[in-house]
């Protein structure tokens, strides 16, 4: 597939740089491939147009607070991204304006005078690094000290106090595994007594764990999707997800992936049989979907593989027409955007 295939024009004003008033109040278009059709509707109207035995698959990974900045002894300040620890604990990190950091270079981060000793330990590509931080701790616990809100960047705004809103909104209401850099967005429009209603008609609820890395938001840099070289990411299912899912699609019951995400994992596990480890798949035109039935997402960046992958399970010429149609409507785009039911 040629990437320009994957371009469109986005009016600014419909990026959406704050989320919705209440996480339910999002719109929901649902379209029916089988009949090349959409409805505009609103995402509380979920469970009424979910069937009862349907099975909504959630990736409950937990958004970290990646983002940081340190400080080097010239006093210069270096915003930084945690991405993931090497087994012995170094952190590997994307660094911006850190060109002439040294290997071995002692800094600090920002705000945080003598808490912790950071040191430069390797330096790698566009901006990768890998850090060693002093005293050794959980990055989970040193993030929550000295760490923000990884908000995506296209989210702009004059006002930036509002990490307290972001540390709720930028985040599932059933996120439990700590480990991503980004929101698996589609799951950001569910509240809890959304969920049970859900429960409560019937339809099964099944948790996988996807840990979204920085390379989600990588724009396609190739012609042609096929050369395009994948991020790879954590993921884990617990076998018994694993039974309850296969048990459901054996049963003809239709598989709801909620977002991309949980698609990656689905369909890698489909194909490798690996329970746990990372994953690249790339999913893009034409491909087959062993296991999603129904997907539920958010409206995707040109020339993404998230878009690439809505196309392959859409079908590109409806895609095409139904995102005209969200620009068209002002549909609000992007992870605090509204979102799309596939069906």
């Amino acid at each position: 597939m040629r990437v320009d295939e994957l371009d469109y024009e986005l009016p600014a004003e419909l990026i959406a740089h704050h989320p919705a008033q209440l996480r339910r109040a999002s719109r929901l278009m649902v379209v029916a491939k089988t009949h090349q059709h959409w409805s505009d509707r609103r995402f509380e109207d979920l469970p009424a147009l979910l069937r009862p035995d349907d099975v909504l698959v959630l990736n409950n990974t937990r958004v970290l607070p990646a983002k940081f900045h340190l400080r080097r002894k010239t006093g210069g300040r270096i915003e930084g991204l945690w991405c993931a620890c090497d087994d012995d604990g170094t952190w590997q990190v994307l660094l911006r304006r850190a060109s002439r950091l040294k290997i071995g270079e002692v800094l600090e981060f920002d705000g945080r005078p003598g808490a912790y000793e950071v040191v430069v330990a390797d330096r790698g590509e566009r901006g990768a690094y890998r850090l060693t931080v002093r005293p050794e701790s959980d990055p989970a616990a040193v993030l929550a000290d000295v760490g923000q809100t990884p908000l995506p960047h296209y989210i702009q705004r004059k006002d930036a106090q509002n990490e307290t809103v972001d540390r709720e909104r930028y985040q599932t209401v059933y996120a439990r595994e700590p480990g991503a850099v980004a929101a698996p967005t589609a799951g950001l429009h569910f509240d809890t007594a959304l969920l049970e209603a859900l429960r409560s008609k019937g339809v099964g609820i099944v948790e996988v764990t996807l840990h979204v890395g920085p390379g989600t938001f990588q724009p396609i840099e190739s012609d042609r999707t096929e050369d395009h070289a994948m991020h790879s990411e954590r993921y884990a299912v617990e076998q018994s997800a694993w039974d309850a899912i296969q048990q459901a699609k054996g049963g003809g019951r239709r598989i709801v992936s909620v977002g991309t995400t949980s698609a990656r994992v689905l369909e890698t596990v489909a194909q490798t049989g690996q329970l746990s480890g990372e994953t690249d798949i790339f999913i893009y035109p034409p491909y087959s979907f062993a296991m999603v039935d129904v997907l539920l997402t958010n409206f995707h960046l040109p020339r993404s593989t998230l878009l690439a992958m809505i196309y392959a399970f859409g079908g590109t010429d409806l895609m095409r027409r139904v995102y005209a149609h969200a620009i068209e409507q002002s549909y609000r785009f992007y992870s605090y955007g509204d979102a799309m039911l596939i069906e």
